[in-house]
């Protein structure tokens, strides 16, 4: 894990140093948020083409154009929360699940109460499932899919999210306050998004909250401050199967399993660099 940590700081930090970024550094900033929210709404079964994303202007007519819609509007405001976030978390998440579902949804800015229970993290692993499913049919029964049908445990209770969640927010605040020392940011980053998919707080829309608060997360520790990394892509580009795989192992609470998480993200998240680095080159080029 060390070494992951130490990959993802070095390519971040050539980012940075690219000349492309001392002049249209907005403009790559604006861009990679495009481009994560595609691949944050890919991962919650709306996988649209980057330029019919670009394209669109209206994401309300089924569910997949609300779902690109959701991750557009939580991408365009996450990097306007970091002030909030450093003071209360739980309010942040709050407007995020609020951005996703829209004003008219009752559901919308408030946690699981009662026996309210959560919607599924990842369709697009059912759909590949049942895509293997099918083939095994036409060629006989081949090697077991293995991730892909791997289940994941049940969310925690209305209760019992409320509990971690309230409990994360408070590490998360005590951090805040004493900025210097403490794991490396692509740790913490990695341990939020990972709790937060553990806990399903929401009814709807964990994922794309989950991986908001990772980008907030990434900018508040000073690795991403300008939010030009986008780790949804890697995730995307790494597939479902592997995301689900990972976050088996972080919620295995083994070691292993968590260091296998950060490093997964880890590789994400350089995905997401290598992704704005050739956004940056089409722009020396003159493409962009």
């Amino acid at each position: 894990m060390p070494e992951a940590v130490a990959e993802v700081r070095k390519a971040v930090d050539r980012l940075y140093g690219h000349r492309v970024m001392r002049r249209r550094a907005g403009e790559v900033t604006s861009e990679s948020a495009l481009r994560g929210a595609r691949a944050s709404a890919a991962l919650d079964g709306a996988d649209w083409p980057l330029e019919e994303v670009r394209r669109r202007t209206d994401f309300g007519a089924d569910p997949e154009a609300r779902t690109v819609g959701a991750a557009l509007r939580i991408s365009a405001e996450a990097g306007q929360l970091l002030s909030v976030w450093r003071t209360s978390p739980l309010q942040v998440l709050a407007r995020l699940h609020l951005l996703a579902l829209g004003d008219a949804d009752p559901a919308a800015g408030r946690p699981r109460q009662g026996a309210e229970t959560a919607e599924e993290l990842f369709p697009i692993a059912l759909k590949a499932t049942e895509s293997a499913d099918a083939h095994d049919d036409a060629h006989g029964e081949g090697e077991p899919v293995g991730a892909m049908e791997a289940e994941l445990p049940p969310a925690p209770s209305a209760d019992e999210a409320a509990a971690r969640l309230d409990q994360l927010a408070k590490l998360l605040v005590e951090r805040a306050e004493r900025p210097t020392g403490g794991a490396p940011a692509l740790v913490v980053a990695a341990i939020v998004h990972g709790e937060l998919l553990a806990l399903r707080p929401f009814g709807r829309c964990n994922g794309l909250v989950a991986r908001a608060a990772q980008r907030i997360v990434l900018i508040a520790e000073g690795l991403d401050p300008k939010a030009i990394c986008p780790a949804e892509v890697g995730l995307a580009e790494l597939g479902t199967a592997a995301y689900r795989e990972a976050l088996n192992g972080y919620l295995s609470g083994t070691p292993e399993g968590v260091a296998r998480w950060i490093t997964h993200c880890g590789q994400a998240l350089r995905l997401g660099v290598r992704e704005s680095t050739a956004v940056c080159e089409a722009m020396q080029r003159g493409m962009v």
